[in-house]
């Protein structure tokens, strides 16, 4: 193992939006983060900014929907650091609109679920051996209140006329994930929970959301960084337990 005395973070995603803000939070913790994004040239630059702002930033190449990149990032986090401590699981996409449920085409469902669920599961398989092996881990998966299935359920939720069929049954696989992986390491000091950030102003959000993205890094950040003994396997938002 590397002599590396600070926390570990890996925050997928990382190049924008919420990805960049929480990597931000984290630097300022005195957190070693690395910027794992799939575009190089979006990330290095990221990384530059963060950098600049004399923040313990690094860059790795990263595609959530290819586990051999996986694999080359997690063993390129070993060599350099020796330890992983921290993931969060923010790298998403929605690319189904308004399509409903009845129409939405298979590919659609396929790609969405590749990033949104299998990547972090993948992740999180690949990353839970270095974190076992420090007897400390943190596992944020970001997933949102369309996930929730009692919202779904619910003719008088507030995101009843929202359709994105794909995009919320990732988010309620993703919250499945979580649930499973949290009761598996319960015993070795790996916190694994959910978060929705809420609705934030990002390339997805759009621009007439009501938060920043800093403001959306808030209950993130807060997870990563729970005492030992801390909730695992929950639903947050605003810091706040929520149904799933």
């Amino acid at each position: 193992m590397s002599d590396h005395d600070k926390r570990v973070a890996l925050v997928t995603g990382a190049n924008r939006g919420i990805g960049y803000a929480t990597s931000r939070r984290l630097g300022e913790q005195n957190i070693t983060v690395i910027l794992g994004t799939r575009d190089s040239n979006k990330g290095e630059a990221a990384c530059s900014r963060l950098q600049g702002e004399g923040l313990d930033v690094h860059f790795e190449l990263l595609d959530v929907t290819a586990e051999k990149s996986i694999k080359a990032a997690i063993e390129s986090i070993r060599a350099q650091f020796g330890r992983l401590d921290i993931l969060v699981n923010n790298a998403g996409i929605m690319i189904d609109g308004e399509v409903d449920a009845q129409n939405v085409d298979q590919e659609t469902i396929q790609e969405t679920l590749q990033t949104n669920v299998m990547g972090p599961l993948l992740l999180c398989q690949h990353c839970i051996p270095l974190m076992k092996a420090g007897g400390y881990g943190r596992i944020v998966n970001m997933t949102s209140t369309l996930g929730s299935l009692t919202e779904m359920a619910d003719p008088r939720s507030e995101y009843a006329g929202v359709r994105t069929p794909a995009y919320r049954l990732s988010k309620a696989a993703l919250n499945c994930v979580t649930t499973l992986l949290a009761k598996e390491v319960r015993d070795d000091n790996i916190l694994v929970n959910s978060a929705c950030p809420g609705w934030v102003r990002t390339d997805m959000g759009g621009a007439q959301a009501p938060l920043t993205p800093e403001q959306g890094a808030d209950t993130p950040v807060w997870l990563t960084t729970l005492p030992d003994g801390g909730p695992t396997g929950g639903f947050y938002r605003e810091r706040t337990l929520i149904p799933w």
